[in-house]
């Protein structure tokens, strides 16, 4: 009986420390932004990692612009950068016929032209950058993507969707992202409020389109500016709609969310958003005069925010604070800046941006770049003392495990694989494994010089992970 009884305080110790379900992550690359691989940290943290800035990239300064362009997407299709995004002369009502939406190409996603598209007389000219007009009121917060879709058909490559509360979401489809049609002459949703960006995407990992749009957490237009979602096998037909959730995390007002797949590991959802600070006035009457910035505009102040979801009616915030603070100067603080673009982006070997509108409301407004390096949102970090991360059990498909990882001169990553009881698996153990130090976006890890995992597939396994002034920000098993 006494042994019986240890027994089970045994089983139950191991069941509370390493948990009772196991993961499958297959081959897909794993971003430590939330805790979603982590069981156990010992001294090593999750930290957040602030984009640079790299200056503005497009102004904002054709006539048919104007200083209330937002709503920015970028989209990179192939070897092409496309930046789309509202022109708008002054403010006034959503959706009303004077706003149009704009584009600006690239080929780096740094440099940006704008070409003369001729597809819309405005003022009399067809020389501009225009590709829907007298649209109302599509044009107020058009917000296109690449249909990822198995069965998208090749004309429809591009969907848009936009819309006021009044006319609900209206759909458009386009085979190039330049000429676009409309989808049907009804809304394709209607059961919300519309007034922001609302966007949509083919997710691959849930199998349908989603669109997550803004609501309000009270009756119509009060409590918290929020988010809701919808989901579709055909995006034509939408589920009831569900409100997000963000754990135990108050509410801020959110603007906007851009919640879009992240390229580089499509079943997690990364959302830079705006949070909107209203009547939290920085500029005075004196100051906004002088950089003539819209009276309307100036009361209230904003900054970009990271959440993450996988799925389903939740956000992840594991980091409440500011992503991408307002910058230097009494410009970035009026109302309706610093909203970030649509989508990450790739610039580089090692570098990816996202883009933000600032300067709004003012005859300066434009879309700055800020730089960051590839999947580095965010990484479990350790000090000069070292520590150590358990994960949670899975199990995954693949020949060999690839990491994203820094370390200083003095510092170094290590890994052990062990059984899903945490019993390190002979031949992979700490001893074993080759010491890594460095700075890489891709390195394959190796213990006693092989790098070979693939008799390890289909079993239930963690990682031990030893970290040394060291930063992880990613990992995947590489078939």
């Amino acid at each position: 009986m006494k042994n019986s009884f240890l027994l089970f305080i045994q089983l139950c110790f191991t069941l509370s420390v390493f948990g009772q379900g196991k993961l499958e992550i297959n081959d897909d690359r794993q971003l430590f932004v939330d805790d979603y691989m982590v069981q156990s940290m010992d001294n090593v943290s999750m930290v957040m990692h602030h984009p640079t800035s790299e200056g503005p990239v497009l102004y904002f300064d054709k006539e048919w612009e104007g200083n209330f362009s937002a709503y920015c997407t970028i989209i990179k299709d192939g070897p092409i950068f496309k930046a789309y995004y509202r022109g708008v002369r002054d403010a006034g009502s959503d959706g009303r016929d004077g706003e149009t939406t704009c584009i600006a190409i690239s080929t780096d996603g740094i440099h940006w032209t704008k070409p003369e598209l001729g597809l819309f007389d405005i003022d009399g000219s067809k020389e501009n950058n225009v590709i829907l007009a007298h649209a109302a009121p599509m044009n107020h917060n058009f917000s296109p993507f690449i249909d990822k879709s198995p069965n998208c058909k090749p004309e429809e490559k591009y969907k848009a969707i936009g819309g006021v509360k009044k006319s609900g979401l209206m759909a458009y489809t386009s085979p190039d992202g330049i000429h676009w049609t409309k989808m049907q002459a009804d809304p394709i949703f209607t059961d919300g409020i519309f007034d922001s960006q609302n966007v949509a995407f083919w997710s691959e990992s849930e199998e349908m389109y989603v669109i997550y749009f803004r609501s309000w957490t009270g009756d119509g237009y009060s409590g918290f500016r929020s988010v809701s979602r919808t989901t579709s096998k055909d995006f034509i037909h939408w589920t009831k709609p569900e409100k997000m959730t963000f754990g135990d995390r108050p509410y801020d007002h959110l603007y906007t969310q851009q919640t879009s797949p992240y390229y580089r590991a499509p079943q997690i959802y990364v959302a830079i958003g705006a949070r909107f600070m209203p009547n939290r006035q920085v500029l005075t009457d004196e100051q906004a005069e002088k950089l003539k910035v819209n009276p309307k505009y100036f009361k209230d102040c904003s900054d970009a925010i990271l959440m993450t979801s996988r799925g389903g009616n939740s956000y992840t915030r594991t980091f409440m604070e500011s992503y991408i603070k307002p910058g230097i100067g009494l410009q970035n603080w009026v109302s309706r800046s610093n909203y970030p673009a649509l989508n990450v982006v790739q610039t580089g070997d090692t570098e990816m941006s996202v883009y933000v509108n600032e300067n709004y409301a003012q005859p300066t407004a434009h879309l700055k770049r800020y730089s960051m390096r590839i999947d580095g949102f965010a990484s479990l970090q350790s000090d000069f003392e070292g520590g150590s991360v358990v994960s949670k059990p899975f199990t995954f498909d693949g020949k060999e495990l690839e990491i994203n990882y820094s370390t200083s001169a003095a510092g170094s990553v290590m890994i052990e694989i062990q059984d899903e009881n945490g019993q390190p698996i002979p031949g992979f153990t700490m001893d074993d494994c080759q010491e890594i130090i460095g700075n890489e976006i891709s390195r394959i890890v190796s213990w006693k010089n092989s790098t070979d995992v693939s008799g390890l597939v289909g079993k239930t396994i963690r990682l031990h992970i030893a970290l040394k002034d060291a930063d992880l920000y990613a990992l995947k098993f590489n078939k």
